[in-house]
């Protein structure tokens, strides 16, 4: 026998005797290929600085929690606020007449505060864009935005009470009528169209600087006792001189007794003027750029 057929041999005995060692229990499975890594293609949107913050407001109980607990306690607040005549929430140097004898009024933003624009930031999220005013405008039109948890309960128990609601909001003037609309289709009680006080309201022998609300706020305060405020944003109570994380605390801090009593604040991780008081207000600045201020602005406690 050569060479090559005794080698042969040999492997054939070895295969056959191999075989006759195996068990008869069912054949194993192979193992699954591994899945593909997902893609940005496939997930449909590049990674995101807003995601964490619209998921949180969105999908959490925590959210919904906190709204609540915020108007829960503001309703609380009604009664004591009602009936001490010089109770007032506009800042003295807003306030720029007396209260005494004015009917009572509350004043809300309305973004955040009142209405949920999360859809509007999720679609931000999802096509990799930044806020732009033509898209702002398109989502206020459809009115679908809605309403905050716990807002609905605590107007309806101020509007039973006498309370005006006033909505002082930087949506501007000309989504008035869509705003309006959307605020009633939640439930939300809107005495007439003089009570929505947008972006742009003329105020006389006032200078509206910027976005900020003083003007508007004043404008209230010569026509109702302001027995509350609610924002989602420092600016929403006060006026806000320099927007840099220092200015915005010593503010915070000025005022601090009157949070949870006359001043109520919610939650909003989206967006707001704390975002470019981080990055010296320079929104010109590349994406790379704000981030690394941002970044920069952790406490890591070393």
């Amino acid at each position: 026998m050569s060479l090559h057929r005794t080698l042969a041999a040999s492997l054939f005995a070895v295969t056959l005797a191999l075989s006759a060692c195996r068990t008869t229990a069912p054949t194993e499975r192979a193992p699954a290929p591994a899945l593909p890594v997902a893609t940005v293609a496939d997930v449909g949107a590049a990674p995101h600085d807003n995601l964490n913050a619209v998921v949180w407001m969105q999908r959490t109980a925590e959210y919904a929690a906190v709204t609540q607990t915020v108007y829960h306690a503001a309703i609380s607040r009604l009664d004591p606020a009602l009936k001490d005549r010089q109770w007032d929430a506009l800042v003295p140097d807003e306030r720029g007449n007396a209260a005494t004898g004015l009917p009572p009024a509350v004043v809300m933003d309305v973004d955040e505060t009142v209405l949920d624009n999360s859809p509007y930031q999720a679609r931000l999220i999802r096509d990799g864009q930044d806020y732009n005013e033509v898209t702002w405008d398109q989502w206020v039109a459809e009115e679908k935005a809605k309403a905050v948890p716990g807002v609905v309960e605590f107007a309806k128990a101020a509007n039973a009470r006498g309370v005006t609601i006033l909505y002082i909001s930087n949506r501007a003037t000309h989504l008035k009528d869509a705003t309006i609309a959307n605020l009633r289709a939640v439930g939300m009680p809107v005495k007439d169209d003089s009570v929505f006080l947008g972006l742009g309201t003329f105020v006389p022998d006032c200078e509206q600087n910027g976005s900020e609300k003083d003007c508007r706020r004043r404008l209230a305060g010569q026509q109702y006792r302001v027995v509350m405020q609610f924002g989602d944003q420092l600016g929403d109570f006060a006026q806000i001189l320099a927007n840099t994380p220092q200015a915005r605390a010593d503010l915070a801090n000025q005022y601090r007794t009157w949070f949870g009593e006359r001043w109520f604040m919610l939650p909003n991780p989206s967006y707001g003027s704390w975002e470019p008081a981080l990055f010296n207000n320079a929104w010109s600045q590349p994406s790379e750029t704000r981030r690394k201020s941002k970044l920069d602005a952790l406490d890591i406690a070393r």
